[in-house]
């Protein structure tokens, strides 16, 4: 069995406190391939884990309180 292991960043800590959007775009400059989600906090959302998608969650206010990260 071969496990291919996600290539570059993995998590964008500098993202917190910033907006949703602002946020998107930082992790879009890093990697454009990869396919971000703008969230609500508290989101219902799948548990499977994909290599190419990051889980933007803000709060009401559209500001990110957590680092996004690959899911």
């Amino acid at each position: 069995m071969n496990i291919q292991l996600p290539q570059g960043k993995q998590s964008w800590p500098e993202c917190v406190g910033k907006t949703a959007e602002e946020a998107k775009q930082i992790i879009l400059g890093d990697n454009a391939h990869l396919d971000v989600q703008l969230l609500p906090e508290d989101s219902i959302v799948t548990m499977d884990y994909r290599m190419d998608r990051v889980r933007v969650f803000h709060d009401e206010n559209g500001i990110v309180k957590q680092a996004p990260n690959v899911a």
